[in-house]
């Protein structure tokens, strides 16, 4: 079976317009197979942009992408249970579960696992998938070696292996929002101040150093995460699903870049030149990949 490309949820508060036109040009422009879809973060958000996304979709699938709708990460208060209850009644598209409230309510129907799960060992896997589950993102944390495990596990049990290989780390996520309370307000009156960051929040040290990135109640890496060295290695794995993450940057280039590598057009080195030249404003790093430091870049040579 080919490689596909896939293309994660958009995880910052992007306003209504901006996402939609967003989306019209990844459905026109993109060589992604498929677009994960759906609020992620804050349930707070999803008012802003449900009443698009039958258009959205539309659009989409029109542009020859594959749809899944992709579940909060967070599910805390009972109307984000509620919520989880009526995603997991969806019958239309597949689904990703990014929590595990969603587990009793799937109640064994197929869906897919997303990478905010905690899917570590095979003996998650295994529990997951007779759950139902037919295809897992594996954690952006995880080194080589254990992809490999995981990837042979997967096979193993029949189902899907997917990777991030590019955009921000999501390290952390919290029922506070610190986006709120760093602007002095509360998560229940925030008043959607993270539209103010739609690449995230910069967090710096106290030297003033860059450090890591804030997204409502989520912590990313301050760094991009760039595996495109390792695609060939993670092919041979058994990886079969490589997912870019939305950032503030030309996604649709980003894309190319990627489907290019995947489809062997393109080699590591031409890769890393590629994504030199569009300019992204953060560093890009790979530490998780080699069990190192996750904000560092290594290459592909590093033990």
């Amino acid at each position: 079976m080919a490689a596909k490309l896939t293309l994660g949820p958009i995880l910052y508060h992007w306003e209504a317009e901006a996402k939609r036109d967003f989306y019209a040009r990844i459905a026109d422009e993109a060589p992604v197979d498929i677009v994960y879809l759906g609020e992620v973060i804050c349930s707070k958000r999803t008012p802003f942009f449900d009443r698009h996304m039958p258009e959205v979709i539309d659009r989409l699938e029109r542009g020859g992408k594959q749809v899944v709708l992709a579940s909060l990460s967070e599910v805390v208060i009972k109307r984000e249970r509620n919520m989880m209850r009526d995603f997991c009644a969806i019958d239309s598209h597949e689904i990703e579960l990014n929590n595990t409230a969603g587990l009793q309510q799937i109640d064994g129907r197929p869906h897919r696992i997303g990478p905010l799960m905690n899917t570590y060992n095979e003996q998650t896997l295994r529990w997951l998938v007779n759950k139902g589950a037919t295809h897992v993102t594996l954690p952006v944390e995880l080194p080589r070696a254990v992809v490999g495990h995981m990837a042979r596990a997967a096979a193993e049990l029949g189902v899907g292996a997917e990777v991030q290989v590019f955009g921000r780390a999501s390290l952390a996520l919290s029922a506070r929002c610190y986006h709120a309370r760093a602007h002095c307000r509360t998560k229940d009156n925030c008043q959607f101040v993270c539209e103010e960051d739609p690449d995230g929040m910069p967090l710096t040290t106290v030297t003033g150093q860059p450090f890591l990135t804030i997204n409502g109640i989520q912590t990313l890496s301050q760094s991009y995460v760039n595996l495109a060295a390792q695609i060939d290695e993670m092919t041979a794995m058994g990886i079969g699903h490589f997912r870019i993450m939305p950032q503030m940057a030309d996604m649709v280039a980003v894309a190319r870049i990627f489907a290019d590598r995947i489809a062997g057009r393109r080699s590591g080195s031409e890769t890393a030149q590629a994504l030199a030249a569009l300019d992204l404003q953060p560093p890009l790093s790979d530490g998780f990949w080699h069990g190192r430091e996750g904000h560092r870049q290594f290459g592909p040579k590093v033990a």
